[in-house]
């Protein structure tokens, strides 16, 4: 398998929210704004990373009925590392992010990544993996976080970008709002695909 395959593929053909659907629990909490989904994608991508490293080293001598708690035992201490991380350096984000932070640990990008690629491969490719997922992820919740922030506020990053006079559309910084945005998004992705294919 070529390397740089293996990175590219979770940044669009399996990338996690618009290609394969999974993590929307975070997606739906978390991106109503660009902040917010830069910091739950940075960190779902170095619990992604550190614990495909890990899963890949030790994969041999994990028994394999005992394979699914080992895995959630490393992912839990990768997310406890970046709990107290960003408690420490960014505590305005941790309390934004709340409850999503630690429920990085069942999140099914997370271990499915750990399931179906770290233990089955070695640790360069492994890391590739979690690295290209990871950045696939972020990129998904930092785009939908740039439209429901925009449209719903009239602001990225808290800096006003469409002037004092726009009429946010708040349906946007609520769930449905993000619901229509990916599937907004999902339908561009089927449409593009189609006109290549033809």
């Amino acid at each position: 398998m070529r390397t740089g395959k293996v990175f590219v593929k979770g940044i669009y053909q399996e990338n996690p929210i618009f290609r394969l659907a999974l993590g929307l629990c975070p997606f739906l909490a978390v991106t109503s704004s660009t902040e917010n989904g830069l910091g739950m994608g940075l960190a779902a991508t170095f619990v992604l990373v550190g614990s495909n490293f890990i899963i890949s080293l030790v994969r041999k001598l994990i028994p394999q009925r005992i394979r699914i708690p080992c895995f959630i035992v490393v992912i839990a201490t990768f997310v406890s590392l970046v709990e107290m991380v960003m408690q420490a350096y960014s505590p305005g984000l941790y309390k934004n992010l709340g409850i999503f932070v630690p429920l990085i640990v069942v999140n099914c990008i997370i271990l499915g990544r750990a399931e179906a690629f770290a233990s089955r491969n070695g640790v360069g490719l492994s890391l590739l993996d979690g690295l290209g997922m990871g950045v696939g992820f972020t990129l998904a919740l930092v785009i939908i976080g740039v439209i429901r922030e925009l449209l719903g506020s009239g602001k990225i990053f808290g800096h006003i970008i469409l002037g004092s006079g726009y009429n946010p559309a708040l349906l946007f910084i609520l769930p449905p709002g993000a619901f229509l945005t990916i599937g907004l998004l999902m339908g561009l992705f089927n449409y593009v695909e189609e006109r290549a294919k033809r």
